[in-house]
């Protein structure tokens, strides 16, 4: 298996940018919070993003809640000159801060008032995706921090990001955007008197769909756009390229299961398509590899064994017996244990075709495994246990 340094990864100072994506429930947001961790404790300043709007990451990390801005990490070791700050994406906070910093304040107001700028930029399909470019963009211009950890929503929206420029832009562009800023674009009250016959029938149409109302505080959004917002495409162009360029990173999380490498193989192949840097494929939950010579098979057959003579025995009258004797429920216990251990050794016999299966596939990606703990992470400790299997393997 082609091995992952994570160490490597993050040591390197030409190392800016790493976005964890996957599927769901395979550890994504703690493998985030872990790197970020283990990054900022051997000397970099990092900021972890999540976009996941769970809690487990500002669980983990010692903070109350999460936010729109980076919020410091305590309790954190920074005898290297480290440190690290989290942060949750606020899609519609983030909207609003665009809307504060390319308009005057008057025209701002109005825009953060409109309900149809409220609609969107709470709900629009894809404002999301595009808010988070738009954050990463600005952590990446304020050079405050080295290392930037993107933690990406639990599913194949993960990547919905790298369309996000596109699918904004084409509403932006969209014939009916187009009609309705095509008043604000001419100007002037000529203008509009010698447009108002082609748009007095387009908007009467509409009003009767959409509501005279709602049609009135579209176009008064969309005669914003122009001055606004001119800048989106181009700012989501650069946030595009910047996650292609050197010193950006992609990391795969998975766990050793048939459905979560499949969804892993699916980014890895997207990734690729998009040009997209992949340093490698982070699997969680890995069992250890087998040990000793006693077989599934052997081990159900003997549990089975141990289990029919406890009943023989129970039936039995007791009979004083010497003190190194196997009572019933002695036999039946080790019969358990027998059992469990045939189980596991089945689990790690699957896990390993799974693993094959994906690594043949996809030879070149390099793994990093990270062993299955007995419990939950919830903890800075907890944390630092995993960021040590991931440097250390």
């Amino acid at each position: 298996m082609n091995r992952l340094e994570i160490d490597e990864l993050i040591d390197d100072p030409g190392t800016r940018i790493l976005v964890c994506c996957g599927s769901g429930g395979v550890g994504k947001t703690t493998t985030a919070a872990a790197l970020g961790l283990r990054a900022a404790e051997r000397g970099r300043d990092v900021v972890v993003l999540t976009i996941d709007p769970a809690r487990r990451l500002a669980q983990s990390m010692g903070l109350t809640e999460l936010d729109n801005t980076p919020r410091r990490v305590v309790d954190v070791d920074e005898s290297k000159g480290g440190s690290l700050h989290a942060m949750m994406l606020d899609m519609k906070r983030t909207f609003d801060e665009i809307v504060e910093q390319h308009a005057d304040r008057e025209r701002a107001q109005q825009i953060l008032d409109n309900p149809f700028y409220q609609s969107l930029s709470s709900s629009f399909a894809g404002t999301q995706e595009y808010m988070a470019m738009e954050k990463l963009g600005q952590l990446h211009a304020t050079g405050e921090w080295d290392l930037i950890v993107v933690d990406t929503p639990p599913s194949r929206s993960a990547l919905d990001f790298l369309d996000a420029p596109q699918r904004l832009g084409s509403f932006l562009d969209g014939r009916l955007i187009r009609i309705l800023s095509a008043p604000a674009k001419v100007g002037g009250r000529g203008a509009l008197k010698f447009l108002s016959a082609g748009m007095g029938l387009m908007t009467g149409a509409l009003s009767k769909v959409v509501g005279t109302h709602l049609l009135t505080d579209i176009q008064t959004f969309v005669a914003a756009l122009d001055t606004t917002f001119g800048g989106f495409r181009k700012r989501a162009d650069a946030t595009y390229k910047l996650l292609q360029a050197r010193g950006t990173s992609f990391l795969v999380v998975a766990a050793p299961e048939k459905d979560a490498l499949r969804e892993a193989a699916y980014f890895v192949d997207r990734l690729g398509t998009e040009r997209m840097p992949l340093a490698g494929l982070v699997l969680n939950r890995v069992h250890a590899t087998r040990a000793g010579r006693l077989s599934a098979e052997r081990s159900l057959a003997a549990a089975e064994a141990l289990a029919e003579r406890a009943d023989g025995e129970s039936e039995q009258p007791a009979d004083p017996v010497g003190d190194d004797a196997l009572r019933p429920a002695d036999l039946r216990l080790v019969a358990g244990l027998l059992t469990l251990h045939a189980e596991r050794l089945r689990v790690i016999d699957r896990e390993e075709r799974t693993r094959t299966r994906f690594t043949s596939i996809h030879p070149e990606v390099r793994v990093a495994e990270v062993p299955a703990l007995p419990g939950d992470v919830h903890d800075l400790a907890g944390l630092r246990v995993i960021g040590e299997s991931l440097g250390t393997g």
